[in-house]
């Protein structure tokens, strides 16, 4: 507690009620919730189990479950709960399966997996334009995501078109339930539904859950709130940390009047607000500051620092796109010689992917070494995949999405029409299509010898394996099968060279060591956890974070503003700032410009020493040169914290000499070294 400010110890201390910590970039957020759940077992006398914290991302809830390690004895925080909302659901799910109408061994379906079988619905229905079906994906999620049925959604529909889109959803439903499978939205609507439907069920969860801590409450979407509130009933028990002016996910679902509408919930809500920030100079706050000031609130903040007023914040702009780009390259290369630093200490962060594929050009024109957010996941990979498949067959035998994948990989002679077959009999007999291969009396009738038996073999095989698993070591089980699959050969056979083979080969390997380690800790809180948990649980952490891989190389970091929440970086440089980039083009249309305001206030408070905020007088679009307007954002700044460069004025000619000559006797010092 020593090490708390004022403001997070009465955070901390306060139980008297639901509590709301309004958290400004940067004021130890994390701090507060790991001492509270300290304080909650050692001076409450609240056990570890009665206990959750909730946040958005596993990362975040594997951070903040370490820390309070290192705070309370591990005895006391056997069965503590912090992980992310998603899976809170589904941990709710699986002791409620039978409740819910669902068997053992189901499945839950990433978006790929959910397209798919979308697709599939809308390929029988013609008038559905099949370049519709992201689209429809999107509004079925956003159904879900505010707790609308396909009954409720059929009955509100107002044109034709919004009535076929609820009658998918009413096929896809029932699809899910046929397959025995939830999707990424019901790991939430489920619980939700079931604790409407059940108040026996709520009433035992609500004993064994007497203290809820939410982080990032501002993101939170209507299915979200809605779980939480009814866990938490007319208790007390409960503080929610966020901070509205960092609310950047709307178009997701997120609700940043939540946060309002927890005061009219709780009447006696007790608010405190972390205002002084750990992270950035005074005049990087300011500037944040002046401009979330534009927006409204309906809960005032002013984030300050004691860590130095610090540079004057630069606003360059150049020619075009491309005179920015490479403006940004050799700044980044001036300031690493000037002061010594490493390439991590700096970030590029951008509204959209598309405006770095110019600033890699130049970055590697300039030889200057950066990495990328958001590359492949380590799930997204083909053989982590393929080998994922099989596990879900293996722990869910109604999993035709998983059958189709890996029925012939490595191949088994068992071509479409064959699968095509097998599909009408697995309909007309209302079973799996794994399930189908096991009737050999239904085989026998409708192929040929060798075709039937190789069906059969398939399912005989998968079957010992489940049973191997069942009754003795899991992950032997598991590794015998892939050995027994011979799919090393057929990697080999299909790579472009044994290397690739071989590291093709190493994650399929990886995949199994997660799935070993994940377990051992599973167990650590249930002896009872299974392979099936194991593998929801690691699908569960790919949907959520496309598994998050940190990189500690000295290298330029580029990225989005949305991906960088959270981070922060010494020096940052802020591209684009124009009208219709930030603000987005489409905000402006649609009269959403706070959230782009947001947005703005997100990217300023990454910086902790430097910022830098890069815009272009001219774009190319569409073949054209288009004259661009500084974005409104600029106006919004300290006139006084602002050094202008670009702009012409005689100021600005003087700084640039001054620059050179410090650039030139930087070269010296270092030739000199």
């Amino acid at each position: 507690m020593s090490k708390l400010n004022p403001r997070q110890a009465e955070a901390v201390k306060y139980i008297d009620g639901p509590l709301l910590v309004l958290a400004g970039a940067g004021s130890g957020k994390t701090s507060v919730i790991t001492r509270k759940i300290a304080y909650l077992i050692e001076e409450c006398g609240y056990p570890g189990q009665a206990i959750a914290a909730v946040t958005f991302t596993n990362k975040a809830a594997r951070e903040m479950k370490e820390r309070v390690a290192q705070l309370v004895d591990k005895k006391k925080i056997r069965g503590l709960m912090v992980c992310t909302f998603h899976t809170l659901g589904l941990t709710i799910i699986r002791r409620e399966l039978r409740t819910l109408g669902y068997r053992p061994g189901f499945s839950i379906f990433d978006q790929s997996d959910a397209l798919a079988l979308l697709k599939e619905l809308m390929m029988k229905d013609g008038d559905i334009d099949m370049d519709h079906v992201e689209m429809i994906q999107n509004m079925i999620s956003n159904w879900k995501n505010e707790l609308i049925s396909p009954e409720k959604a059929l009955s509100m529909a107002g044109s034709q078109g919004e009535q076929q889109i609820a009658a998918i959803y009413q096929h896809y439903n029932r699809a899910l339930k046929a397959y025995n499978a939830f999707d990424f939205d019901d790991l939430i609507l489920q619980p939700s539904l079931l604790f409407d439907e059940h108040p026996d069920i709520l009433q035992r969860w609500r004993a064994k859950l007497r203290y809820l801590l939410i982080d990032e409450y501002q993101d939170t979407n209507g299915a979200q709130y809605q779980l939480i509130q009814t866990l938490l009933g007319n208790r007390g028990g409960l503080t929610v940390v966020g901070d509205d002016d960092q609310s950047i996910y709307a178009w997701r679902g997120a609700r940043p009047e939540n946060i309002a509408q927890l005061s009219k919930d709780y009447p006696g809500l007790h608010v405190v607000k972390l205002e002084q920030n750990y992270r950035s100079t005074s005049r990087i706050l300011k500037a944040a500051n002046h401009l979330i000031d534009h927006n409204p609130h309906d809960f005032n903040k002013k984030l300050w620092s004691e860590m130095g007023y610090g540079d004057p914040i630069r606003v360059i702009r150049t020619a075009n796109e491309d005179a920015e780009c490479e403006r940004v390259a050799t700044e980044i290369m001036d300031q690493r010689l000037r002061t010594g630093g490493r390439y991590s200490d700096f970030a590029v962060l951008y509204r959209g992917n598309h405006q770095s594929r110019l600033l890699e050009m130049k970055l590697q024109q300039f030889q200057v070494p950066y990495i990328m957010s958001g590359g492949t996941s380590f799930f997204s990979r083909q053989e982590v995949k393929d080998s994922l498949a099989y596990l879900r067959l293996l722990v869910n035998p109604t999993d035709d999405n998983a059958f189709l994948r890996i029925i012939n990989v490595p191949r088994r002679k068992i071509g479409p029409s064959t699968l095509e077959k097998l599909a009408g009999i697995a309909v007309q007999r209302e079973q799996s299509l794994f399930n189908t291969c096991g009737d050999a009396h239904a085989l026998n009738a409708n192929f040929p010898p060798e075709a039937a038996k190789r069906l059969f073999d398939f399912h005989d095989w998968i079957s010992g394996v489940r049973q191997r698993a069942d009754e003795g070591d899991p992950i032997a089980a598991v590794r015998a099968m892939i050995d027994e699959s011979d799919y090393e050969n057929w990697l080999h056979q299909n790579a472009s060279s044994p290397n690739v083979a071989e590291k093709r080969m190493g994650n399929v390997h990886s995949l199994v060591d997660q799935l070993k380690q994940t377990l051992g800790w599973l167990q650590e809180d249930d002896p009872d956890a299974d392979l099936e948990a194991v593998i929801n649980r690691l699908l569960l952490r790919d949907m959520l974070e496309q598994q998050e891989e940190e990189d500690d190389s000295d290298r330029v970091q580029l990225l989005t503003i949305h991906a960088s929440k959270g981070l922060e970086y010494p020096n940052v440089f802020l591209l684009g700032w124009e009208e219709e980039i930030l603000p987005h083009r489409s905000s402006i249309e649609e009269g959403n410009v706070e959230e782009e305001r947001r947005l703005a206030y997100v990217a300023i408070t990454r910086a902790k020493r430097n910022l830098t905020i890069t815009l272009a007088a001219k774009r190319k679009q569409f073949g054209e040169w288009q004259t661009c307007q500084p974005s409104r954002f600029l106006d919004e700044l300290p006139e006084e914290d602002i050094d202008k460069l670009g702009f012409g004025t005689d100021t600005e000619k003087a700084q640039n000499k001054e620059r050179g000559r410090e650039t030139l006797a930087s070269l010296r010092d270092l030739l000199k070294k």
